[in-house]
């Protein structure tokens, strides 16, 4: 065996870390200046990169918006119709719920012919009636000219046209489908609101649904100039707070705003109150001046 000197077996050493380091610098160099780059890289794109994720998220919002909106959307008829012909399934492929269609259904026995008739049927949106008026088509309106004798000592009664802000409950009581209990009751609600500012408020009083409702609209008429409005600037909260729409936490925050501004100038203001959302505001605009 050859002796190596402690001289010798230095060298060598420096010789090996010198060949390891040859090969490796470059590689260390390499790796420093691409972390370097990549740095540089990530500083000048930073404000596209946040430009991209807006853009994405608007995109992925505007999307599902797209989505849900043809989700809402009612569907147009395949062929012209007669809308005293539909059945349930019919109105209900068009887009009307189960409970609307059955209204509409209420409608139709009755007969429809024209457009004008079919778009007083109050649960048939805007929307919808856009949509299917150009496909509908009638039948000509019978004629009806016979004249039915009334049985003796029988009172006809007159089906008439009556005002619900004014109708005393005798005079209720002459339309079909109002007995004296809905006539009551329609007078309760009637005093508690302030009159009625439309028919469709009837949905609101006990046991009137959209069936009942669908039986007696075509009998009633709402003059709403007749609203006995509250005053907004004087009212006490023990009667703001007695309102349908309103209560006692509502009425107490639109008074205490109109105590912090020292009256109201406008009935908007109201809407301050984070208790007084949209919807509530457009069923008590009605019943309020300044």
């Amino acid at each position: 065996m050859n002796y190596i000197s402690k001289r010798n077996r230095v060298a060598l050493i420096y010789v090996v870390v010198l060949t390891i380091g040859i090969a490796y610098i470059p590689r260390v160099i390499g790796l420093y200046n691409s972390e370097k780059s990549e740095i540089k890289v990530s500083d000048a794109q930073i404000s596209e990169l946040n430009k991209r994720i807006s853009n994405y998220n608007k995109n992925k919002k505007n999307f599902r918006k797209s989505i849900f909106e043809k989700k809402s959307k009612f569907k147009t008829p395949i062929v012209r119709f007669n809308p005293n012909n539909y059945s349930q399934s019919d109105w209900i492929y068009l887009g009307l719920s189960e409970k609307q269609a059955k209204v509409v259904l209420k409608f139709t026995a009755r007969g429809i012919y024209s457009n004008d008739e079919l778009q007083q049927v109050f649960v048939i949106p805007d929307e919808l009636f856009e949509l299917i008026k150009d496909s509908t088509f009638y039948s000509e309106k019978p004629v009806f000219e016979k004249k039915f004798d009334s049985p003796k000592n029988e009172p006809t009664k007159k089906i008439l046209s009556v005002e619900i802000n004014t109708a005393s409950a005798e005079e209720l009581t002459k339309v079909n489908g109002i007995g004296p209990a809905f006539a009551k009751w329609i007078i309760d609600y009637r005093t508690k609101l302030g009159g009625f500012n439309s028919k469709e408020q009837l949905m609101e009083v006990w046991k009137i649904d959209v069936e009942k409702y669908a039986l007696i609209e075509s009998f009633l008429k709402v003059d709403p100039t007749l609203v006995k409005p509250i005053k907004l600037n004087s009212v006490t909260v023990e009667v703001l707070k007695s309102h349908p729409y309103l209560n006692w936490n509502k009425a107490n925050s639109i008074i205490k705003i109109r105590d912090k501004k020292g009256g109201y100038k406008s009935i908007l203001e109201i809407k301050e109150s984070v208790l007084i959302d949209e919807e509530c505001f457009e069923n008590i605009k009605p019943y309020l001046s300044l």
